[in-house]
């Protein structure tokens, strides 16, 4: 009998089945409990999702490669099921060393995919941040992004700034940004800047807290508080004070 020939839609699939058999109903609930829109979850906690997703990463490696590895992510980032689109991204943690502008393109396009913040945010911080940080010329795709009238584009901008921001890296790219993004009303944009100017903040104080002095009469206080959450009592207030309608 001939032997069953190996495809990565073969081993997503596989991977689909342990997903759904190793979920826990309880915790599918509170999954749920996160997120405003409703979410189709097997119930997978992130670090023994994680431990699995490591297993069959250094198999594939091992017996079949990196390019076979992409395609059996980018079969699971197809899917519908939260814990099949971070599985994907698991898969490739830590591999961004070993991608170009082909494989950038390709999870630029997994964009189009986002249901929910948490596949989106694993995608743009594990994936994509690093990529833009390795190769600043893909802040042209940022900008971009910074531009659609897709809430998760606009997010996407900001994400893919952190790793650079953590660098003391691209700050004239987050100051345009944050330019660009400080009138958008939806808060899952808002909390993605927010995050963004904190990281900043964090690792670049000297830089940021003059921005954002410059800013807080037109943030949105979700921005700014947020963005202010590492710096010292004083300073946070001092930013906050105008905000708050204080003298």
């Amino acid at each position: 009998m001939p032997k069953r020939k190996v495809t990565p839609t073969y081993i997503a699939a596989h991977i689909r089945r342990v997903l759904k058999d190793g979920g826990s109903a309880p915790h599918l609930e509170e999954v749920q409990w996160f997120f405003k829109e409703e979410v189709r979850s097997r119930g997978w906690y992130t670090a023994e999702l994680r431990k699995v997703a490591v297993r069959f990463r250094r198999t594939i490696l091992k017996e079949l490669g990196l390019p076979f590895l992409l395609e059996v992510a980018d079969e699971l980032f197809s899917g519908q099921i939260l814990e099949e689109k971070v599985f994907a991204v698991f898969l490739l943690e830590n591999l961004t060393d070993n991608f170009g502008d082909v494989e950038f393109w390709l999870f630029e396009s997994w964009l189009d995919r986002i249901s929910s913040w948490a596949d989106h945010d694993g995608l743009v911080h594990y994936l994509i941040s690093p990529m833009v940080v390795a190769k600043p010329a893909r802040t042209r795709n940022v900008f971009r992004w910074a531009k659609s009238s897709n809430r998760w584009h606009r997010r996407a901008a900001c994400v893919a700034l952190i790793r650079g921001a953590r660098q003391k890296m691209l700050f004239p790219e987050i100051k345009r940004l944050s330019n660009l993004l400080l009138s958008d009303e939806d808060d899952m944009v808002q909390k993605g800047l927010g995050w963004l100017l904190r990281e900043t903040a964090k690792y670049d104080a000297r830089r940021t807290v003059p921005y954002l002095m410059s800013i807080r009469g037109r943030a949105p206080r979700l921005v700014l508080r947020t963005a202010c959450e590492t710096l010292p009592a004083g300073t946070r207030k001092r930013i906050l004070a105008l905000k708050a309608g204080l003298k």
